[in-house]
């Protein structure tokens, strides 16, 4: 479901008087339905690098990315977008939401742009938010008001309210109280269930060993910081 093959990055600093740090040479993995891989390594290895790589929002300048049948490296805008919609999920650290609107449709949005009802949608975004403890009273307000736990949370529920077939997690249990933990490994672990791929970054030792089946060491690719 997802293939990396000999994939390289690197930057210029134009404000360093274009100084190019290679991040990424040679990164090569790949992530079997079913299958949750932990992409480990020290500070600046290149884990997010490769993690926005394979989302779209870093252009590798080698080798292939290829998700649900579309290479990354070589899509068009269009392609990128209808595999967001529809087969690549990503939950990040930070919650990025327009201001204003209310945490319910900011959890449905996914469901609605793939056509679900909106009473249907709405159902499933509450199921979601009561399942990550997120008092009802709150589902009108906007997220951006939220604590950084209560944040993450609705981060979780908008990543999982749709099934994806791949799944990239940034940290998603970081910040979260033992409760809500247990619920974001029990949602990682019906995913791998249904046969989603999942790619992620647990810092969390103890949630990587119950939810990975495997590590990539990011080292093995990494040249400078990243």
């Amino acid at each position: 479901m997802i293939e990396i093959e000999g994939v390289a990055k690197r930057f210029t600093l134009h404000n360093q008087g274009g100084a190019v740090i290679e991040v990424l040479r040679e990164a090569t993995l790949s992530v079997a339905p079913g299958e949750c891989v932990a992409l480990t390594g020290a500070s600046g290895a290149g884990k997010s690098t490769l993690m926005r790589m394979v989302y779209g929002n870093y252009l590798a300048h080698a080798g292939r990315i290829v998700v649900g049948g579309v290479d990354l490296v070589r899509a068009a805008p269009f392609e990128v977008v209808a595999l967001r919609r529809r087969t690549l999920g990503y939950v990040s650290q930070f919650l990025r939401v327009v201001p204003r609107v209310p945490t319910r449709a900011v959890v449905a949005e996914p469901l609605l742009a793939l056509g679900w009802p909106g009473e249907r949608a709405r159902e499933r975004a509450e199921a979601l938010l009561a399942r990550l403890n997120i008092p009802a009273p709150l589902w009108e307000l906007s997220p951006t008001t939220f604590s950084g736990g209560e944040q993450q949370r609705v981060n979780i529920a908008r990543g999982f309210a749709h099934d994806y077939p791949a799944l990239l997690l940034d940290e998603p249990t970081a910040s979260l109280d033992p409760v809500n933990r247990e619920v974001v490994l029990s949602l990682i672990e019906a995913a791998k269930a249904r046969g989603a791929a999942i790619l992620g970054i647990f810092h969390d030792a103890e949630a990587r060993a119950r939810v990975c089946d495997r590590e990539v060491d990011v080292s093995d690719f990494a040249s400078g910081a990243g």
